[in-house]
């Protein structure tokens, strides 16, 4: 099978939508990550998508003009102050766009209310034809693979998923060994990227890494062969946030080496999920 690639929202923080959509087709991917739901970050788009039809049409036009397909939206995150409910008109948006999943994490300790709130953000994409794909993070309330597979068997959901963003797995110190137990359908996209090998010791460093300095997938330590090698074949949106090079590169052509570094990766490294061996290409 072809990889297939996406266009994360992060790689291209601030970037509007419709101008994301154009320089996704432009630079070779195969869908956009949308992120409809404010986050209240630096750099963020000052409209959403679900506060401006003007811009929803746009995006549309852009989607229409270019074949583009919209993969996934963020971030429904799941905290003690905030009402899934507050996510429906994201969702509407998705369904609208033809997107497939809305990606999650969890941002309490509280077990019970991350469930309750699991299952809910559940039923309300159920309607839209949406999955809800649990992210564990490693400095969120779930921050394990561990963490998330709680949840995710304890709600046994049918359109509840796994999404493994390998620098948060390599950052939890998880085990690739440990996703063969996994539900196979539970996998449905992953977060490529990359970051030095080297754990940071603070939250504060980690996180600044996290949300604004990841490398370019072979660039880094991360052994992101051995982790693809145990998840099913699925597509891989790049969330690869830099902010100095993007400052340097603009939109367009960060990207593109996003998306080149990505592809030269997987073309110099087999990913054997029959047999679960990576063996080099010399």
């Amino acid at each position: 099978m072809t990889n297939q690639f996406s266009l994360a929202y992060l790689t291209v923080l601030g970037c509007p939508p419709p101008e994301m959509t154009y320089i996704a087709a432009k630079t070779g991917y195969d869908f956009i990550s949308l992120r409809p739901i404010h986050m209240g970050v630096p750099g963020e788009h000052d409209v959403s998508l679900t506060e401006s039809r003007t811009l929803l049409c746009e995006t549309k036009k852009a989607m229409a003009d270019t074949g583009m397909k919209l993969l996934d939206i963020e971030l429904a995150r799941i905290c003690e102050d905030i009402d899934p409910k507050s996510y429906q008109p994201a969702m509407e948006v998705a369904a609208e766009l033809g997107g497939r999943h809305v990606l999650s994490s969890v941002w309490t300790k509280d077990r019970s209310l991350a469930m309750e709130r699991f299952v809910e953000l559940c039923e309300l994409a159920k309607p839209f034809g949406l999955t809800i794909d649990l992210e564990f993070v490693p400095i969120a309330g779930v921050s394990t693979l561990a963490g998330a597979v709680d949840i995710l068997t304890a709600v046994n959901k049918k359109n509840a998923g796994l999404m493994i963003d390998v620098h948060h797995f390599q950052r939890s110190r998880e085990k690739v060994e440990d996703l063969d137990s996994l539900p196979r359908e539970w996998f449905r996209y992953v977060h490529l990227c990359d970051a030095p090998v080297a754990i940071p010791e603070s939250t504060e460093e980690m996180t600044r890494i996290l949300r604004e300095e990841r490398s370019y997938v072979g660039e880094g330590g991360i052994d992101v062969a051995s982790i693809l090698s145990r998840i099913p074949q699925v597509p891989y949106s790049i969330e690869l946030p830099h902010a100095k090079r993007l400052k340097e590169l603009g939109y367009e052509e960060f990207a593109r080496q996003c998306l080149v570094s990505a592809k030269r990766y997987l073309n110099t490294h087999t990913v054997d999920r029959q047999t679960e061996e990576i063996r080099k290409i010399d």
